[in-house]
């Protein structure tokens, strides 16, 4: 009979690994489009000779595609509120958790709500 409060609530962190993965490339996304001759390119190795062809190549795409993956982030997180409420996921502290996580996290969140299976009781 708890199943289907247990819906009404049911959050899951994404994977420690994901996340720091995730913020470790965002970090260094945010450096290189905000800071870039602040970076030590020389001790960086394939990372750094990478990093300076892109922004020396490809410097507009490099801003372009930092903004575009801040609103794919935002249209995950909207997703995230639909997926919650067709899931019967209704608390709205619970809504809110996860269009955080997944605003910060983008798939590495959405893809556990994406396999939420809820309990639903049959109604008779």
């Amino acid at each position: 009979m708890g199943n289907a409060r247990e819906d009404e609530t049911y959050f899951q962190r994404s994977s420690l690994f994901c996340v720091t993965v995730i913020i470790l490339c965002f970090g260094y996304y945010t450096w290189v489009v905000f800071w870039p001759e602040s970076i030590p390119y020389q001790n960086l190795g394939p990372l750094g000779s990478f990093t300076q062809y892109l922004l020396k190549h490809h410097h507009t795409l490099m801003h372009g595609g930092y903004w575009l993956s801040w609103m794919i982030h935002v249209g995950e997180s909207l997703f995230a509120i639909v997926l919650c409420k067709s899931k019967g996921i209704t608390n709205t502290w619970t809504q809110l958790l996860w269009f955080l996580q997944t605003f910060l996290f983008g798939m590495a969140s959405l893809y556990y709500l994406i396999a939420f299976r809820p309990k639903r009781q049959k109604q008779t």
